[in-house]
């Protein structure tokens, strides 16, 4: 997924003959806390809410006034991780989009988090497990092994290394919702499974059947 595909259809640019009270009221009904001010399709640079609280007749068309605009921007090409990462660190709420130097439009964070949902497969029914393990030992063939073994398939997975720890996670979810064959296989291979998130009702006739096990063995 490229930046092109994600841009905005419904947030406006600003134009330099807009007003800074204009800007603020249009900041308000998209809640974002830039806009960028675009002449034909010439990006001039982002204005912020602060930029705007900053001037003394904000009632004045912005071009009237001398701003140092901030201009980041990605082009139409990005992918949306390289989107996602430069709006992460410059905390921005929105960033236009360029081609050939050309204004094309500006995708927001909600734009951002709508698009990320479906690359991890937010919406799809399925289960989740996290496996805890050391860098030198992760494999994605094996555990798509491990996974397609119990007639089962990825959705989507993605990793996380946390400060505080040496180890890596692998965050993984499948195209079903009841993965307790699926743990187990994994604990067999001893893998470290850190937590798993299955359907409320499938967990409830896990622990229903483990209970009724029990208390079999209990009677024994």
């Amino acid at each position: 997924m490229i930046a092109r595909e994600i841009i905005s259809d419904i947030v406006p640019a600003l134009k330099t003959s807009d007003t800074g009270l204009k800007a603020l009221s249009w900041m308000e009904i998209f809640r974002v806390s830039h806009l960028p001010i675009v002449n034909n399709k010439e990006f001039l640079g982002l204005i912020s809410d602060t930029d705007i609280y900053d001037l003394n007749m904000a009632d004045e068309p912005i071009g009237n006034h001398n701003l140092s605009l901030f201009s980041p921007y990605v082009t139409a090409d990005q992918h949306i991780y390289e989107v996602i990462e430069v709006v992460s660190r410059l905390n921005l709420t929105l960033i236009p989009v360029l081609e050939n130097k050309n204004f094309l439009g500006l995708i927001t964070l909600t734009d951002l988090i709508h698009s990320f949902a479906g690359l991890l497969s937010v919406n799809n029914p399925g289960a989740i497990v996290i496996l805890e393990l050391h860098h030198n030992d992760y494999s994605l063939s094996e555990i798509s092994r491990i996974i397609e073994s119990n007639d089962s398939r990825i959705l989507s997975v993605y990793t996380r290394s946390p400060e505080e720890s040496m180890k890596m996670e692998v965050i993984i979810k499948v195209n079903t919702n009841d993965i307790s064959s699926i743990v187990k296989t994994f604990e067999r291979f001893n893998y470290n499974i850190k937590a798993s998130y299955m359907d409320n009702e499938v967990l409830d006739s896990l622990y229903d059947k483990r209970f009724e096990s029990f208390m079999r063995y209990l009677n024994t």
